[in-house]
């Protein structure tokens, strides 16, 4: 489980202050922050995202078409996997 850090944040610029016990070095440096709820819901996402492409990795690694059927087998699966990238947001599923 991350670690949180709590802090206070102006309403009106926005700038975010987490008072610390200060050792004589510090420096004020530009990061990148995103709202925990935010990285939740993003990592939701990624993880129904992964758990759809494992069951697809997991029927291709299983699947042993019949004689004769490998290539409507292979379709099966093709469609089936461009359907979970036309879910997946930023994806070109045109592919």
């Amino acid at each position: 489980m991350p670690e949180y850090v709590k802090a206070w944040q102006c309403i009106g610029c926005g700038k975010i202050e987490a008072p610390q016990t200060c050792v004589g070095i510090c420096q004020d440096r530009k990061v990148e922050l995103v709202y925990a709820h935010e990285h939740r819901e993003a990592m939701a996402g990624a993880q129904a995202e992964l758990r759809e492409m494992h069951a697809l990795v997991r029927t291709l690694a299983r699947t042993t078409p019949r004689a004769g059927e490998w290539e409507r087998s292979y379709r099966a699966l093709q469609e089936r996997a461009r359907r979970a990238l036309a879910q997946t947001p930023g994806v070109n599923a045109a592919i």
